[in-house]
């Protein structure tokens, strides 16, 4: 029998991780680099996303980009294949809540939310699928919400998109799995991110959401890296079509 370790091995790969210059989508993009794999990062901050790749040295680059701009988003997956080549895995971390409440939503913020949250992890992937299909491998993974499935106050666009982002990664491992290609998606809980500061400055709400939880706790950072390791890798070759619930149990309760 192989070593089982070796499947998680990522040598050899070329990542994209949107959302790299902060939070959830930094943390995945730097567990890829340890793993093995060479990351391409892109956020619209470029101080931030340079400083991150500065830490990575000659295993990182930074791409500073407006992923809400849905036309400039074949040339953005034109861009990510210069520096290691053409990525394997692509990872969509980036994502935008309004906190708008239902009776005060603006066109413009439904809109940035579903440009950002849904119409971008579609156009980029579809941008970079023909290259994994030339090498008969790839990997897709969304980042989903807790409002993938739960409505939450002040979050009725956030939530819309989130629920599609599930349907999205069906769809995705329906049209190219069998290209060797598989689409997941990771829903995180509470994690402390530049996304729930006004959780985590609440020490009251974060304590009801911790208490929400099965095992008693919000998350933290390392709490992410072995479901994205797992499904960047092909430790999850039969794994397609799924949305992984990373929140201590707390959409079981």
């Amino acid at each position: 029998m192989a070593d089982p370790r070796a499947q998680f091995d990522l040598t050899g790969r070329v990542a994209l991780v949107t959302g790299a210059s902060a939070g959830l989508g930094q943390h995945a993009a730097s567990t890829l680099i340890a793993a093995g794999a060479k990351v391409v990062g892109v956020a619209r901050r470029h101080d931030q996303l340079g400083a991150w790749a500065d830490v990575h040295g000659e295993n990182a680059h930074g791409i500073a980009w407006d992923l809400g701009d849905r036309d400039g988003l074949h040339e953005l997956a034109q861009a990510t294949a210069q520096p290691f080549g053409a990525p394997d895995i692509v990872v969509h971390a980036a994502g935008i809540n309004t906190r708008e409440t239902a009776d005060e939503v603006t066109p413009e913020g439904w809109d940035i939310s579903l440009a950002l949250n849904l119409s971008a992890p579609f156009f980029l992937t579809q941008a970079l699928v023909p290259a994994m299909k030339a090498k008969g491998w790839g990997r897709i993974l969304n980042f989903a919400s807790l409002q993938t499935t739960r409505a939450f106050p002040g979050g009725i666009a956030y939530g819309a998109t989130k629920a599609g982002i599930g349907q999205l990664t069906r769809a995705m491992a329906e049209a190219w799995s069998r290209d060797g290609i598989t689409a997941n998606a990771i829903g995180p809980g509470f994690f402390p991110t530049e996304l729930t500061a006004a959780v985590f400055d609440d020490p009251e709400r974060a304590a009801r959401n911790a208490a929400q939880t099965c095992i008693g706790r919000n998350g933290t950072m390392q709490d992410i890296e072995g479901p994205v390791l797992f499904l960047c890798s092909d430790a999850s070759a039969y794994v397609t079509g799924q949305v992984l619930m990373v929140d201590g149990g707390f959409t079981a309760k």
